[in-house]
């Protein structure tokens, strides 16, 4: 409810600095050279994580070369690293092109990446309109954020250079 009824910010949330000093509040994961890797502040799930280059583009078919294979590198290596931080039995991912299809913020792509488990939407969720997040979002920033720095999770995308 925070974010659906509270103010809206004058500038895109997913155009970032270019320099990383309000990463660990803006809840910035990983960059890499045309995109990064964001924790969503407003989770469906523990772990959910969005991938989103860096330039301001609302269409898929509008990214470079470059842009769309790195957004795909870096999705997975948000899997490799949710699958060694939480074991989820499963993840939705995909984007939401357009405002029509359910992109809250359709002028600025984002890769949506949740990580599910069997039985995860409890009765809260069908009849309170809650979400239950077991880990509070720094915690799960300051466990995950090394993550993606390690050796082997680092082969999943070094295999692609």
């Amino acid at each position: 409810m925070d974010y659906i009824i509270g103010p809206k910010p004058d500038s895109c949330v997913f155009c970032i600095p270019e320099d990383d000093r309000e990463d660990a509040e803006r809840l910035v994961l990983y960059r890499g050279l045309t995109a990064y890797v964001i924790m969503n502040k407003y989770p469906y799930n523990c772990g959910h994580l969005m991938v989103a280059p860096y330039r301001h583009a609302g269409c898929l078919t509008c990214l470079t070369g470059a842009e769309a294979r790195e957004t795909m590198q870096l999705t997975r290596l948000s899997v490799a690293v949710l699958n060694k931080a939480f074991s989820p039995q499963g993840i939705n991912a995909g984007f939401n092109l357009g405002a029509a299809a359910g992109a809250g913020i359709a002028a600025h792509l984002h890769f949506q990446i949740v990580p599910r488990w069997n039985g995860d939407n409890s009765f809260m969720a069908v009849f309170g309109d809650t979400h239950v997040i077991p880990e509070h979002l720094r915690r799960t920033y300051e466990r995950m954020q090394p993550m993606f720095r390690e050796p082997d999770i680092q082969a999943i995308i070094q295999e692609d250079a």
